[in-house]
């Protein structure tokens, strides 16, 4: 989101393809890291009773890899591995101070916000209360209209696994460090995002049902869309829904909806970008995310990311039949494959094929500044989370960025116990 960001299991690259609150349309990969690499990283490893100081050191090195390979300015990882949990994180929390990072702390979590709005529309679903094949004028009409937009073309399906072919209202966001301070603390709300995107055209016809090889295109639109139809459908909003529904039933005691509010309690770790017009690390830590809204703005740890993943894995948030309906994918564009081998888009979710055999789940997000990603294998037993912070505006740094950060999943998630 900037923003500059990517689809991945979180949010990544390509074409025509962007992610989560923010990120223009380019060939190269994604808004990445920097080569340049934080001088004397400080690093250090955390974890529960009961782990095995072999796993810790592991992930210990597994991090400084990460940070080394990728040039971030930290980087932040948390395992779960049955019932044991493991942090490492390496790297410069704030540069102005040399602070270490810290374990624990709140983050944004960008687009991975996207699974959580997916899972309250899913179980809405469940519940009889709406149907993936409803179009977005029965709930929403007048809404998306205009320039040939139709709504009662569009269904909620369309929405939640981005084939509708809706502009992408934050392509327009700024991509220069005086255009984001210009817009650091400006606030917004959903109808203005989608009026927005209704004065521009859409890539493409929306998907029909069935169809098994769908024009595909990251838009938060569709999110933002959504909650607005979570709204219409309970008379509640998206974050009282998801605060209801998923954030007290699984304790998730870290995770929030900012809302207008652009600051983090500390100590946390910031977040760096180096933009276009400037030589320097801009930090974007603290900042508005009204224009995330229900496709980017939720505020939580490394723990509740976790829990939530894998609680959504097992079952434990949506019956069996939403559960697969959820799990049910289609291919992404081929630009993807670049640094996501065999990457799907199911509704909220993407797999990607693990080198050790099945698959992991999961959606990162992106910021000017920071990343998120996460995988959770198929049965569930193991997860991660990683935080990476201290990117770059040039798409050149990039690819082996990413690179970096997704085989670090792969290599967390097949590493033997």
């Amino acid at each position: 989101m900037s923003l500059r960001a990517m689809p991945t299991i979180g949010d990544t690259p390509a074409q025509a393809t962007t992610t989560g609150p923010g990120r223009k349309r380019r060939h190269a990969v994604i808004a990445a890291l920097a080569g340049l690499l934080v001088a004397v990283p400080s690093t250090a490893v955390a974890g529960t009773a009961g782990q095995q100081p072999t796993q810790r050191r592991q992930l210990q090195r597994e991090v400084e890899r990460v940070l080394r390979e990728g040039g971030y300015v930290n980087a932040a990882i948390e395992l779960r591995d049955g019932n044991r949990r493991v942090e490492a994180h390496a790297g410069v929390a704030d540069l102005r101070t040399g602070r270490a990072v810290l374990p624990g702390g709140e983050l944004r979590i960008a687009s991975a916000t996207k699974t959580l709005v997916a899972t309250v529309a899913l179980q809405l679903v469940a519940e009889g209360r709406l149907s993936l094949d409803d179009s977005v004028e029965k709930w929403l009409p007048g809404v998306v209209l205009g320039n040939g937009n139709e709504g009662s073309r569009i269904t909620i399906r369309n929405l939640l696994q981005h084939t509708s072919g809706l502009h992408n209202y934050s392509e327009e966001s700024a991509d220069t460090a005086a255009g984001f301070e210009a817009a650091r603390f400006r606030r917004t709300n959903a109808r203005r995002l989608v009026a927005d995107a209704m004065t521009h055209a859409p890539s493409f016809p929306p998907a029909s049902t069935g169809d098994p090889e769908p024009n595909w295109e990251y838009s938060n639109t569709n999110y933002v869309l959504t909650g607005m139809v979570i709204e219409r459908v309970t008379g509640r909003s998206w974050r009282t829904e998801v605060r209801h529904r998923i954030i007290r039933p699984l304790g998730l005691t870290g995770t929030y909806a900012p809302e207008d509010d652009p600051t983090l309690p500390g100590p946390y770790t910031h977040s760096y970008h180096r933009f276009a017009d400037e030589k320097l690390w801009l930090d974007t830590t603290i900042r508005s995310m009204s224009w995330g809204d229900a496709a980017g703005e939720l505020v939580s740890t490394h723990d509740d990311v976790n829990h939530f993943f894998t609680a959504l894995i097992r079952g434990r948030l949506l019956p069996p039949a939403q559960l697969a309906l959820m799990l049910d994918t289609v291919a992404m564009p081929a630009d993807f494959d670049q640094v996501m081998p065999g990457v799907r888009d199911g509704l909220g979710l993407m797999s990607q094929p693990l080198p050790c055999g099945g698959l992991r789940w999961g959606h990162g997000g992106d910021l000017p500044g920071s990343k998120v990603r996460t995988g959770v294998t198929q049965d569930g037993s193991r997860s991660v989370v990683v935080v990476l912070n201290g990117t770059y505006e040039d798409d050149e740094h990039g690819l082996p960025a990413e690179t970096a950060a997704q085989q670090l999943l792969d290599r967390v998630l097949c590493a033997k116990s």
